[in-house]
């Protein structure tokens, strides 16, 4: 792949709990220079982050329910609505893990069929996190498929606030789950090289999440200049 073909599949992030506004104009001036798909920020740097990039293609994405995905399932809708009503293009959601461990399926399911409903009303799109360190393969399994009728966009493997991030397994997991019904698979959390990059798409991702995005692309052009 190309620099440019990489570019555009990173949602390039700031998320830290410390994160501030210069930090977020930097992020969406690199964002515009490098042709990043999105920058991904907290819900409060949602209006910033959309005006800095109104004059670019980069869209702008924010996270729901982050980064536990155990608040109140109507106090999630509303800050999906909210996102949205500020300017976000896509909703990254953190679905309930708990209830999903616990064998709440119903209730999970229909959580996130509210959030997607609330996005494909306003043309947005739904990424589902999974928090995967927190999860066995059989409830990776069953999340992606919830996902799927739930009218998910994209399963996405964690947040980068647990116990571990993407992995090539849990990627190559979710995507052989979710390749026949038109879902996307979103790896984030510790993607930081040219290398990794490469080795989740190998997998089966078709977004990736990154703090990590302007390295990796300066990584990726020294690689084709080799090449």
């Amino acid at each position: 792949m190309t620099p440019t073909e990489i570019a555009h599949l990173i949602d390039h992030t700031a998320l830290k709990p410390d994160t501030v506004q210069k930090q977020i104009e930097l992020l969406c001036k690199e964002a515009t220079k490098h042709h990043f798909h999105s920058v991904c920020v907290n819900p409060v740097y949602v209006p910033i982050a959309r005006r800095l990039v109104e004059s670019s293609k980069v869209k702008v994405c924010t996270v729901v329910g982050f980064p536990l995905g155990a608040m109140a399932f109507e106090a999630k809708a509303a800050e999906a609505k909210l996102a949205l009503e500020y300017g976000a293009h896509e909703i990254d959601m953190v679905l309930w893990i708990g209830g999903l461990k616990a064998g709440e399926d119903k209730l999970v399911g229909d959580d996130i069929a509210k959030i997607a409903q609330i996005c494909h009303s306003k043309k947005a799109i739904l990424k589902v996190i999974f928090e995967c360190a927190l999860l066995t393969d059989e409830e990776k399994r069953r999340a992606c498929r919830l996902c799927i009728s739930a009218c998910a966009d994209y399963v996405k493997t964690s947040t980068g606030f647990s116990t571990g991030g993407a992995t090539i397994e849990d990627v190559h997991l979710m995507s052989q789950i979710v390749k026949d019904s038109g879902l996307g698979v979103k790896a984030a959390g510790g993607i930081r090289t040219f290398e990794d990059v490469l080795k989740m798409i190998q997998a089966g991702a078709t977004r990736l999440g990154t703090s990590s995005g302007v390295t990796i692309i300066e990584e990726a052009k020294k690689e084709t200049l080799k090449g």
